[in-house]
């Protein structure tokens, strides 16, 4: 009889662990969802949090912009009830395997969540011909300007709250059951990211009428949000050391622009990186708008927005 008692005791004890920490049928019951890159990943995965955990295709240091879909991406694809990408500007490899889902899953294209602010590419002038290594395909069911505006539209945080309203707003469709999770998410990272937007601002005051120059004119809405000062942009392969001449017209082009520091991404060697701004008197730094060194999760947008904001005042600070 003791031992009867001993059991029952147990699984009560387990039944109420599962009613009071979450580790009900709702985790299992979750939508499958899927993201394309880190970035947004973080985003869908603040907004899913105690719900469930998306899945992300574009893992590790891998770059959207040269991706080669992985098997084990294109089957968490044909399983995924609901997939947040940003468009085909920046993802243009999920183009095909999305239009091949059909109506087995939710497509969201967060570049078309209403209120977000889009920014055309800069051509000529100091700003050199954009380059992701893609082709920035044209989607022939889409009449909107792809390929016209730059993609990175996550880099200011009004931004990133219109996508996070989209995001909520499909899983609640997707999944009603968990509706309350989800807004109660959105409510609460909303508040994360205006002191984060907050928090940026107040960094960067000091030096945000220093000029500065991106090998990767990426900063656009980053640029606009806090009224820092991208000079320029400079093309450079992050594999193959420029010929002589391309680097005399970069030292050129840093002194005309009277840039105090020059940044990189990380997939450039500091040895290239070195070889471009040797005898110019710029410093050298590195920004991640990809996050392509952060870890995934529901932190990494605001550990990618800290960064940038910190780089860029380490460097323009040292300049005096």
């Amino acid at each position: 009889m003791n031992a009867i008692k001993t059991l029952l005791l147990i699984a009560a004890s387990f039944l109420l662990s599962g009613m009071l920490f979450g580790t009900s049928a709702t985790a299992a019951d979750a939508p499958k969802v899927v993201v394309s890159i880190k970035p947004i990943h973080s985003l869908v995965a603040a907004v899913m949090q105690g719900v469930g955990t998306p899945d992300l295709v574009v893992d590790g240091a891998a770059s959207p912009h040269t991706y080669a879909l992985k098997p084990s991406n294109a089957r968490s694809l044909q399983q995924a009830q609901v997939v947040f990408w940003v468009g085909p500007g920046m993802e243009a490899f999920l183009q095909k395997p999305l239009a091949a889902l059909g109506s087995n899953a939710t497509i969201v294209e967060l570049e078309d969540a209403p209120s977000i602010t889009k920014l055309k590419f800069r051509k000529g002038g100091a700003f050199e011909p954009h380059d992701d290594g893609d082709e920035h395909e044209a989607s022939d069911d889409h009449d909107h300007d792809h390929g016209e505006f730059d993609t990175h539209l996550w880099l200011d945080p009004h931004n990133a709250k219109a996508m996070v309203a989209e995001i909520a707003t499909s899983l609640v469709a997707a999944d009603p059951a968990n509706a309350f999770a989800y807004e109660a998410n959105q409510k609460a990272l909303n508040d994360k990211l205006d002191a984060l937007d907050a928090e940026i601002a107040s960094t960067l005051a000091p030096v945000k009428d220093k000029p500065f120059i991106v090998f990767h004119d990426a900063y656009q809405y980053f640029e606009h949000r806090y009224g820092v000062r991208v000079s320029g942009s400079i093309t450079v392969s992050p594999e193959t050391i420029p010929g002589a001449q391309r680097v005399a017209e970069i030292h050129r082009k840093v002194a005309d622009l009277g840039a105090t520091c020059v940044f990189a991404e990380p997939q450039f060697e500091p040895k290239l990186v070195n070889v471009v701004l040797e005898g110019t008197s710029a410093k050298s730094g590195v920004l991640d708008p990809e996050a392509a060194t952060l870890p995934q999760g529901p932190d990494l947008y605001f550990d990618l927005m800290r960064g940038i904001a910190s780089s860029l005042k380490a460097c323009l600070s040292a300049q005096g």
